[in-house]
């Protein structure tokens, strides 16, 4: 999956509550949605043909060791792909500080008007599923809230522009030009997307996050998206082709969340690692944890 991780710092991130879910709309889908729809499928059909989106979570053929895991760490917590508030330009190779929520993270799920009541009730069930497991894989404070949320999955497809663009400007009335071009002028070749928007006065913590999930897609290709692009929001923004078993490579080869993925959330939120710490702070105790991790699993 081609997912997209960023960080918008620094911007104005009131606490809004959702408006009414709008029920399914009768309506006829447009060519540009339908033709989204008839590509992704088919881009599912081929990847699952070529024995990628792997929904098994490594095995025998895919073994790490805890060195391999603390520097998958290192890659992936404290690098960016792209560079912060600046859309699309990539990043500038150097290491950054660990970043992650220090609050309770508050996730909901809302629809544009042309996804249906069958998706909207499988999709939530998932996504309160999967939430859970991350509160236990990190130990901290992640719930499902549809009342007040502060990570909004939107997922909404071609035919939803106009609800998404009044959305986004309720949640982030502050949004720079650039992140809501992200949202609203999304490339074909971006699956899906998350924007964590940290504090005023702290860059490394994490207030609210937004990810948008195309209606488009095929069910498993949603699923991963909804895997990706959550456990991305919580701090691991940057995706490693070393990584393996993982979700945070774009090789597209494992769907779901593995279980070298848990490790790294819990090596995130263990609270011997501190926010705003260094790479090289970090490093002697990420080594550690990485050892815990291995005789977890082991």
């Amino acid at each position: 999956m081609l997912g997209l991780s960023l960080v918008a710092a620094c911007e104005v991130v009131p606490t809004t509550s959702p408006p009414p879910a709008p029920k399914p709309a009768p309506q006829v889908q447009s060519d540009a949605s339908r033709d989204l729809q008839i590509y992704y499928g088919r881009v599912q059909a081929d990847l699952l043909a070529r024995g990628l989106l792997r929904t098994d979570g490594g095995g025998p053929d895919t073994p790490y060791t805890p060195d391999m895991m603390a520097r998958n760490f290192e890659q992936i917590a404290f690098y960016d792909e792209y560079a912060s508030g600046g859309g699309l330009e990539p990043a500038n190779g150097t290491a950054g500080k660990l970043r992650r929520w220090s609050g309770p993270v508050r996730v909901s799920v809302e629809y544009g008007a042309s996804v249906s009541s069958d998706m909207r009730a499988q999709d939530t069930a998932l996504v309160q599923g999967y939430v859970g497991r991350l509160a236990s894989v990190t130990n901290h404070a992640i719930s499902y809230n549809s009342g007040r949320p502060n990570f909004h999955v939107l997922v909404m497809g071609e035919d939803d522009k106009d609800q998404l663009a009044r959305r986004l400007r309720q949640i982030i009335p502050g949004a720079s030009t650039a992140t809501m071009s992200l949202f609203l002028n999304v490339q074909r070749s971006i699956d899906c997307l998350v924007v964590a928007f940290s504090s005023e006065g702290n860059d490394h913590d994490y207030k609210k996050a937004v990810a948008l999930v195309r209606s488009e897609h095929p069910d498993l290709m949603r699923k991963s998206c909804y895997h990706e692009e959550i456990a991305q929001g919580l701090g691991l923004a940057n995706d490693s082709p070393t990584a393996r078993p993982s979700i945070f490579n774009d090789d597209d080869e494992f769907a779901l969340l593995t279980t070298h993925d848990e490790s790294l959330l819990a090596i995130l939120y263990d609270p011997r690692l501190q926010l705003g710490m260094s790479l090289e702070q970090a490093r002697p105790v990420v080594h550690i944890l990485a050892r815990e991790q291995a005789g977890r699993i082991y």
